[in-house]
């Protein structure tokens, strides 16, 4: 008992299980039963908005963690955007941002420029503009870009951003947001033009989705998480007018739907950028909780305690989290419309392990990336992130569960050892042949436990392999599903959103390694195909009802470049969530 009065840190498990040290393949779900039990609560202040309203998104309350650190308050960008239909030789700011592909730099034998625009800006420069992209040889490529203070325009800059050979698809635009934001960061820009040198082929649709992707991507290019510097600058940008692209409530509703996205993939990105020693499996749920309280009218939460997930045999969860003293949360946040018929009933399922040691299989070695294992909650952050976007857009006719087994995989004289067995709350069993394996047992009962909200599809998003990285690289994420209809509707999804997805194969066969001798399945099989042999075992915790897609985004949840979180997933969430809105 008195390890339980030492600290509310010290989790259910360590308290019991240290008090004995008898062997039993029950132990963990058997004399836990009956044992005394902390019950953990959260204080959380309901207020109207994140940052748009004065609120920020990671505040935490101030508690000692390890190593004395807090977050800093960092707000959002916040950036005024508007849609204008103006000559743009006469838009007055810092710098006119002009979008152009490889096409448009073409230029004639006098080597003055082919496209309208381009041409009609050089006249106002006095042939300088074409003058000057002929020496810096600029041509348009991706991530080319030339900035230019020339005497001539109603802006005090004029500035060509490379499209690259075409700018069709949403992936395109948000770089090249992105760029601009970088462009307007080195200028000290506060007011930033932007327009495309060719418009004729885009149809109004396409505008009114080229126009958010600029949006998404300007926001996100000028956020920094300086939230763990000592010093840090803030941006300068503060508007942006959208030239050419039309104007009305259809529009502005879209870069409203830009701007309340793009919040929610920055607050993701600081879910995973926090080190694990500021976010524990607590402050996890207790960010899940203030999702729900932010927007009430919609949102609920459920965090469930160690004791609660006990009483529904999670013992797979359970096994992972107990030799952390940190203890585990289940975090289920339920959105449902505040008026209408509900038609469809969904679940996204997110990976929360907010630091995987390995456990007794400890990462060790050059490449085994122990010291960015905080990122291994990407898939929570995810999964949160598009709860709090869902939570401000409000599809109609769509209710969504959004679900977290959040811990951590440590290691202690409490812990699962390997040839340990666990008992998932399907009734299945397995053998732990590799402790950091961990991911796929924390999902399994997450799976089981979204199955039993009665919901016709569930994604689940985790950064779950190696082995998928090693296929895919850096940017893109594998997708196993034996569903087509759901792997066409998530495509759809990414493509709009402009995220990066492979379907990958879920080859039966491959389950052979996965045999235990004396339990259901072991936890991981052969090293060849270990991403799909990962697939395979959560399939095992679906019903058979339920359309059930795995996404392994151990790749895309960081930028190797940058060193810190993509926010990859949420765009492509929500945008799913949207497909089935009335």
């Amino acid at each position: 008992m008195a390890v339980i009065v030492v600290s509310l840190a010290t989790s259910l498990t360590t308290a019991v299980v240290r008090s004995s040290f008898s062997f039993s393949p029950s132990l963990f779900l058997t004399k836990l039963k009956s044992a005394p039990c902390l019950r953990f609560t959260f204080s959380v202040s309901p207020f109207d908005s994140y940052r748009r309203r004065g609120v920020k998104l990671m505040a935490h309350s101030a508690r000692a963690t390890l190593g004395l650190t807090q977050p800093a308050n960092i707000d959002v960008p916040k950036i005024a955007f508007s849609a204008k239909e103006i000559d743009v030789a006469e838009w007055k700011g810092d710098i006119l941002a002009v979008g152009v592909t490889e096409k448009d730099m073409a230029k004639d034998d006098s080597k003055k420029f082919e496209n309208s625009l381009l041409k009609k800006l050089d006249a106002k420069l006095g042939g300088q503009l074409s003058e000057a992209s002929s020496e810096e040889d600029f041509t348009g490529k991706p991530g080319q870009s030339l900035v230019l203070r020339l005497p001539g325009l109603g802006s005090k800059r004029i500035g060509l951003i490379g499209l690259g050979q075409s700018a069709t698809n949403t992936y395109n635009f948000r770089n090249f947001g992105e760029a601009i934001a970088a462009a307007a960061k080195t200028a000290q820009a506060s007011d930033v033009g932007i327009v495309l040198a060719s418009t004729g082929s885009i149809s109004n649709e396409s505008k009114l989705n080229t126009a958010s992707a600029i949006v998404s991507g300007t926001v996100l290019g000028t956020y920094e998480d300086n939230r763990y510097k000592s010093d840090s600058r803030r941006p300068v940008l503060k508007s942006v007018d959208i030239l050419g692209l039309g104007t009305g409530p259809e529009l502005v509703k879209k870069l409203k739907y830009a701007e309340d996205v793009s919040s929610a993939v920055i607050f993701g990105k600081e879910l995973v950028n926090s080190p694990a020693n500021v976010l524990t499996p607590a402050v996890l749920a207790e960010e899940a909780s203030k999702i729900a309280s932010t927007y009430s009218d919609v949102l609920s939460a459920t965090i469930l305690s160690a004791e609660q997930c006990i009483e529904l045999k999670m013992g797979s969860y359970l096994g992972v989290a107990a030799a952390s003293a940190n203890p585990p949360h289940f975090i289920h946040l339920c959105y449902k419309p505040s008026s209408g018929h509900v038609k469809a009933k969904l679940a996204l399922v997110g990976k929360g392990l907010t630091f995987d040691s390995g456990g007794y299989n400890i990462k060790t070695g050059p490449g085994c990336s122990i010291e960015f294992m905080k990122f291994d909650m990407g898939g929570s952050a995810a999964v949160l992130g598009a709860a709090k976007a869902i939570g401000q857009v409000k599809p109609r006719g769509v209710e969504v569960h959004f679900i977290v087994a959040a811990c951590e995989n440590m290691i202690s004289g409490t812990g699962m050892r390997p040839g340990d067995i666990v008992t998932a709350s399907n009734g299945k069993t397995i053998e732990v042949n590799n402790t950091d394996a961990e991911g796929r047992l924390t999902l399994a009962d997450a799976l089981v436990y979204a199955c039993n909200q009665g919901v016709e599809k569930i994604i689940d998003l985790a950064t779950l392999t190696g082995a998928c990285r090693v296929a895919l690289g850096p940017s893109i994420a594998g997708v196993f599903t034996p569903s087509d209809e759901l792997a066409n509707e998530v495509f759809t999804a990414a493509e709009a959103s402009g995220e990066k997805l492979w379907r990958m194969p879920l080859e039966e066969s491959y389950w052979e390694s996965m045999k235990s001798g004396v339990a259901d399945m072991v936890n991981t099989g052969a090293r060849q195909g270990g991403a799909i042999t990962a697939a395979l075992f959560l399939k095992q915790f679906v019903d058979e009802k339920v359309q059930w897609m795995h996404i392994d985004m151990a790749g895309p949840v960081s930028s190797e470049k940058k060193r810190t979180a993509t926010g990859f997933g949420i765009l492509t969430l929500v945008e799913w969530v949207q497909q089935h809105s009335s």
